[in-house]
């Protein structure tokens, strides 16, 4: 038993599921390697490493998490409309999620809602968007975080 608690600068090794409203498991570590991370590193979106503050060694939990403290509601200002055309040969389906260069240089996940005529709709909100999860945790160990 660790006489530490999660808090800043906690280095933090846990095992998670997140699950759906429905019960739907998104995301786990249950079946492979324990989460190791350091709090506050940005591995974690702020809502999801709050409710661990506090806890230690040993410690289990399940804490829900609204779409605010989670991955945002679902903005309509990110899905776009594009021609059929920029999309190299055959258009995607449906459901397809495809990397579009963003403003930046970098990669923007967005997944194919619609395809109508000649055009094609796009969502950029991440999948998580507007749900409320669930975010069950069973804490391995808390130790300070050592400095590199």
């Amino acid at each position: 038993m660790s006489d530490y608690r999660i808090d800043e600068g906690m280095e933090i090794t846990l095992h998670f599921t997140l699950k759906l409203e429905d019960g739907t498991v998104v995301d786990s570590t249950r079946d492979k390697a324990p989460a190791t991370f350091q709090l506050g590193d940005g591995n974690l979106p702020p809502g999801f490493e709050q409710p661990l503050q506090g806890l230690t060694d040993g410690d289990n939990g399940a804490f829900e998490i609204t779409p605010e403290h989670a991955f945002g509601q679902h903005n309509p200002q990110n899905i776009q409309r594009m021609k059929r055309d920029v999309f190299d040969g055959e258009p995607p389906e449906i459901g397809t999620v495809m990397s579009f260069a963003d403003a930046n240089g970098g990669e923007l996940p967005g997944v194919i809602t619609e395809i109508e005529d000649d055009m094609v709709e796009v969502d950029f909100n991440h999948p998580l968007a507007g749900r409320t999860l669930t975010f069950e945790v069973e804490v391995l160990g808390v130790k300070p975080a050592t400095t590199h």
